[in-house]
């Protein structure tokens, strides 16, 4: 709501990224009546302004080394010159801020992916049953090579949108495709990795449980895979199916 020269803002949100760290707020908030995302503008606000919340979220299956939170605002005064860009021009920031963290996220996933190959590899030539190590087996070859090409695939996805995003090319579809594939692979490459260790894996003394319950999120902030596939299906057909 506009009162003068501030906008007072009412509102929260959950499942804030470094949510408790942050000094200043990345804010989206609907300022006028315009039906749709016409209406929502987008606001940089100190973390620390008065009636502005932030309680930490426990309990995550993973990804607990980062800080998440529930931000609340009640009668959060904000200086109109606190707006980034025009009224009503918020979605095209949060578009663009999205792409530019799909691939992030996308990048992160690599990293969960090469991490879990890493230690399969590594465990693979160390434990030995019946007098050999594991990796003499041809299934325990099947799931290394599986997690490899994952590894590789994703990488090379990231890759390209790295490089539109230096020859200053539209990058949103690729980072949606990059994104939708590091995720899902993440995923993949860190419960393959696991079944490499067997009963091991389950347990804390080894990493590929926690690369697994890391990654796990990873299809789902940023927008979830479902998301990804209706915008590079929108991509495709010129047709929005949201």
């Amino acid at each position: 709501m506009r009162d003068g020269d501030d906008y007072v803002i009412d509102g929260s949100k959950m499942f804030i990224t470094n949510g408790t760290w942050a000094d200043v707020v990345l804010l989206f908030a609907r300022t006028n009546d315009t039906p749709g995302h016409k209406g929502v503008s987008a606001f940089l606000v100190p973390a620390d302004a008065p009636g502005l919340t932030r309680r930490a979220v426990h309990g995550k299956l993973g990804l607990r080394g980062q800080a998440t939170a529930e931000l609340a605002l009640e009668g959060v005064r904000v200086p109109a010159s606190a707006m980034l860009g025009p009224e009503g021009k918020g979605f095209a920031v949060a578009m663009s801020a999205l792409a530019k963290g799909r691939m992030s996220v996308a990048a992160g996933c690599v990293g969960i992916a090469r991490a879990a190959l890493d230690a399969a590899v590594r465990y693979a030539g160390e434990r030995e049953q019946f007098g050999k190590p594991i990796a003499s087996y041809q299934l325990v070859q099947e799931l290394l090579s599986d997690i490899a090409v994952d590894v590789d695939a994703a990488r090379l996805l990231t890759w390209r949108v790295a490089d539109l995003v230096d020859r200053g090319e539209d990058f949103a579809t690729a980072a949606s495709q990059a994104k939708l594939f590091a995720s899902e692979a993440a995923v993949r490459c860190a419960n393959n990795a696991l079944q490499v260790f067997g009963g091991y894996g389950y347990i804390d003394e080894y990493p590929v449980g926690k690369l697994l319950r890391d990654a796990r999120v990873m299809t789902l902030y940023e927008g979830t895979s479902q998301i990804q596939k209706l915008i590079i299906g929108r991509a495709l057909t010129g047709v929005s199916a949201f």
